[in-house]
């Protein structure tokens, strides 16, 4: 890895299953550091090892996070809408990505709108309880679903640079498992043993993830377009 990135989430768990993939593909170990702005952590700064010090004292923080507004329609149109706030309002080239959970029971919800399911300011376990409820009474073979994200990077000069990943997979009657987050306790994926993303490791889990599969084209289509390793 050459570059730093602001990795457009406050969501701490997000930064750091990045940090871990991209990591990962660069075969080196990376570190994610917070950005405080007024008073609580706005994003993150991802950079190689040994590094993180310099591009923190490098960068000139603004008072206030950019107004980012998660108001797209699409997953892509949410990454793109982060993605830009964070790279503009901090002149670095940006990491984000957006995630919706499409349950074909329920249509394809809770999608575009998955981290708020149940409500603004809901939690995890919120979420969860809310679509375990929906799906009462539905069958284990009527419960398919997929995780879909949208992984992009936005430069200073507009460019950008974006992947798909998707994981087909079921939702459990019940959570299972003391990892991940978000939906992972209730995630099984097809391309596995039967253990929901909570039961695995960090590095089976990204294996097959669609986070884990996004970030990898991400990085691959970075390398090409900058001419070296991300």
């Amino acid at each position: 890895m050459t570059a730093a990135f602001v990795l457009a989430t406050a969501n701490a768990d997000k930064a750091r299953e990045i940090g871990e993939i991209l990591g990962e593909v660069a075969g080196e170990a990376v570190e994610v550091a917070p950005l405080v702005l007024g008073g609580m952590t706005a994003a993150y700064l991802l950079a190689p090892r040994g590094t993180i010090g310099d591009a923190l004292g490098a960068l000139a923080l603004p008072d206030a996070p950019p107004a980012v507004e998660e108001t797209g329609e699409t997953i892509e149109e949410n990454a793109r809408i982060k993605a830009a706030g964070w790279c503009g309002a901090l002149g670095l080239p940006a990491i984000a990505d957006d995630t919706g959970l499409e349950v074909d029971a329920l249509g394809g919800a809770p999608g575009v709108r998955s981290a708020r399911y149940a409500g603004e300011a809901a939690t995890y376990a919120e979420n969860v309880l809310r679509l375990l409820a929906e799906l009462g009474g539905v069958s284990a073979d009527r419960r398919t679903c997929r995780f879909a994200t949208v992984a992009m990077a936005r430069f200073p000069d507009g460019r950008e640079v974006l992947a798909g990943g998707v994981a087909e997979g079921a939702v459990a009657e019940a959570p299972r498992g003391a990892g991940g987050f978000g939906y992972d306790s209730v995630f099984v994926p097809a391309e596995g043993d039967g253990r929901t993303f909570a039961e695995m490791s960090g590095a089976e889990k990204h294996a097959v993830s669609h986070r884990g599969r996004a970030l990898r084209l991400l990085a691959a289509a970075l390398g090409a377009e900058l001419g070296a390793g991300i």
